[in-house]
């Protein structure tokens, strides 16, 4: 899909105390008397021909000043970006607070674990700019919060909704993996990624992870795993053997600082190639604005120089 921007469209509002000057600040011009000056008399022309074209040379400046594009904003439905599924623990262990000890995230408020992580996951999806998103909640159990797709912010927006112990108060890491596979039924993204996060060992759900990372890696997905507390209150040998076996990555914040890092880290890690494409399939055209502009400015020196 194209669409027409400027660079700099602020500079497009230097026309405003132009064209007020070139109305306003009239020529002075030394007078010459003569008698009976009714038959000298000229009506000046406000449209003169000359004025209209100093009017249309200073849009043309203006207008090649604010660097006008066409921006190729690629079709989301047929782009190769990422799908990612974040998993995110709601048990009872993540409604504590006193996480963020560097005030990074809480603003001066006493915000849990979970207002925490829901905060730093809102800006990690809406840095994906080309990727699909998605999110599973699982505590007792698991469940798709939001479908994977395209449309960050109605994913953001049912982050914000979600509130903790809505999949009860344990911790079922074996269901949150195999949730989150069946969440990519209908992908067909050639990368497909897990991200989950905990802050307690699994206790919970009829699926083991071991089985459930089987899935996994039946369907090629990679699992990043964060372990979210101080140290022993996640199982990290567990987190760290998920993330080994499905070729992912193993991370541990034990601060928001820390939980910031981790996702901004994965973010590099998993950096999306179409993002810096975009700047790429910008198209200029304030050289044809300088050249309608230069072509009017001969037009007035060469009426100059016939008179």
């Amino acid at each position: 899909m194209n669409y027409y921007s400027f660079e700099y469209p602020y500079l497009i509002f230097l026309l405003i105390p132009i064209i007020y000057c070139l109305y306003r600040c009239k020529e002075y011009m030394k007078p010459i008397y003569f008698v009976h000056l009714q038959f000298l008399s000229a009506k000046k022309n406000f449209l003169k021909l000359e004025w209209i074209v100093k009017i249309l040379i200073f849009i043309m400046l203006c207008i090649a000043l604010s660097s006008p594009i066409i921006i190729d904003k690629l079709n989301p439905y047929n782009r190769n970006g990422k799908d990612i599924v974040l998993s995110i623990d709601s048990s009872g262990s993540m409604n504590s607070s006193g996480f963020d000890f560097e005030d990074e995230v809480s603003e001066g408020k006493r915000l849990s674990r979970f207002e925490i992580t829901k905060i730093i996951a809102t800006k990690f999806i809406k840095k994906r700019v080309s990727d699909n998103i998605g999110i599973v909640l699982y505590g007792d159990f698991a469940f798709i919060a939001s479908p994977i797709t395209y449309e960050k912010e109605i994913v953001s927006k049912m982050l914000s909704y979600m509130t903790q112990g809505m999949a009860g108060q344990n911790t079922a890491i074996g269901e949150a993996i195999t949730m989150s596979v069946r969440a990519f039924k209908h992908s067909v993204a050639k990368t497909k990624i897990i991200i989950l996060l905990s802050d307690g060992e699994h206790n919970s759900g009829v699926i083991s992870p071991k089985d459930a990372v089987k899935l996994a890696l039946d369907k090629k997905i990679k699992i990043y795993t964060i372990a979210m507390g101080n140290k022993g209150e996640a199982d990290e040998a567990l987190l760290k053997e998920i993330a080994s076996q499905s070729n992912g990555e193993f991370f541990s914040a034990a601060s928001a600082k820390e939980l910031k890092k981790v996702y901004s880290d994965i973010d590099k890690l998993e950096s999306s190639k179409i993002k810096s494409r975009e700047y790429l399939l910008k198209d200029y055209f304030y050289q044809i604005f300088l050249l309608l502009a230069s072509g009017l400015l001969l037009f007035l020196l060469y009426r100059e120089l016939k008179k």
